[in-house]
């Protein structure tokens, strides 16, 4: 197994770059990585036209959004309804006059809010002015006929309402801290106004892509040997502050935090019925989360494996596990696994390094972020 420093582009890992980038900074998404990895991965695969590229962890839809960019398809696979919804309007093309349309509709509809039975999370999250804007063009954006424009209007909704809360994303928790915000409709506004103009100034090629809600284990719409090149980013062992910073996401469009199915994936939960006999590599002492983490992979490695051409590459973002009694290699792992599946010549690109601890103050270690290469 070769292991080799490209600490340049950690940055690339990051969701930072794509902040400024047209489309790409319509929802801000720290879990992800940037526009720049992917291009630079389609250039060094020397990836072209007629290839295809897929993401089965696809978030908020960095990897196809990009493919769109590039002229290259793309198939990708995410198990949120919410990541999907916004992946999916990130990558869609639209009329500017229907948009001004639907946009002139939003603002127009008035009708009175009850906060009655509206869950308390959201109450703490808004100043009550902004709660009723935002639940009043939640009702609205409801009434838009075509899909495409209601799922544009709601990821609208989410990163306006982002920007006007009293609501932190700090780690794994959310805090709040009453300050001065602006107001939402203000807010909401801008976004819109923001959107139409990358619209507008961002080229998007016409290429075939296709956008699924499924489970990365089981990627039964994807075709044996239909793709090129596999650009993803798993869950990280032991990192589950995706189940709970969104939240106020969910409970925005959904009303309800139970329709998140990241509760229960990749490693969450694990039962007997579920396991299958890992190679004997993994160690037998690691913590049962981690037992379920690569029990899951494996899984995911096999459909990888299953649906790459002969020649093609895997390539994952992936984080060591962290526990309070240890550093679990997960990139070395993953690689381990994905030899013992059949791939060839696994290859692990050290992006960045970081200081480990417990209860803030104890050193664990140095942990990982690697790029681990997997070649069919």
């Amino acid at each position: 197994m070769k292991i080799i420093e490209r600490l340049e582009l950690g940055e690339y890992a990051t969701f930072k770059p794509n902040k400024e980038l047209p489309r790409h900074r319509w929802f801000y998404f720290k879990e992800g990585f940037s526009r720049d990895l992917v291009h630079y991965l389609l250039k060094k695969y020397d990836v072209d036209s007629g290839d295809w590229v897929l993401d089965p962890f696809m978030g908020v839809g960095t990897t196809p959004l990009t493919c769109r960019e590039y002229g290259v398809n793309t198939v990708g696979i995410e198990i949120s309804p919410l990541f999907k919804l916004i992946a999916e309007a990130k990558i869609m093309d639209y009329d500017i006059e229907d948009i001004k349309k639907y946009f002139n509709y939003l603002l127009s509809y008035r009708k009175r809010i009850d906060l009655n039975g509206i869950h308390g999370l959201l109450k703490k999250a808004f100043p009550k002015p902004s709660l009723i804007d935002i639940l009043r063009i939640r009702e609205a954006i409801e009434n838009i006929y075509e899909g495409r424009y209601r799922n544009l209007f709601y990821l609208a909704l989410l990163s306006a309402a982002n920007k006007s809360t009293y609501m932190i994303k700090d780690g794994s928790k959310l805090r709040f801290s009453k300050r001065n915000i602006p107001p939402f409709i203000d807010v909401f506004r801008r976004t819109v106004n923001m959107i139409i103009r990358d619209i507008i100034e961002m080229e998007l090629k016409n290429v075939y892509y296709y956008l699924y809600q499924g489970d990365a284990r089981q990627m039964t719409m994807v075709e044996d040997e239909s793709i090129d090149l596999v650009i993803t980013s798993p869950p990280y062992l032991n990192k589950i502050e995706y189940t709970t910073v969104y939240e106020i996401e969910y409970l925005i469009l959904y009303g309800d935090t139970r329709v998140n199915p990241l509760r229960s994936y990749i490693g969450l939960t694990f039962s007997r019925r579920d396991f299958i006999e890992l190679p004997k590599i993994i160690d037998k002492d690691l913590p049962p989360a981690a037992h379920a983490y690569f029990n899951d992979m494996y899984k995911v490695l096999n459909e990888i494996y299953r649906v790459l051409r002969g020649g093609g590459k895997a390539i994952l973002v992936v984080g060591q596990g962290i526990f309070p009694d240890r550093i679990i290699p997960s990139d070395e792992i993953l690689a381990k696994l994905g030899r013992e599946i059949g791939f060839r010549r696994p290859e692990i690109w050290v992006i960045n390094r970081r200081i480990a601890v417990r209860n803030r103050t104890i050193k664990i270690g140095v942990a990982n972020e690697s790029i681990v290469i997997l070649s069919k």
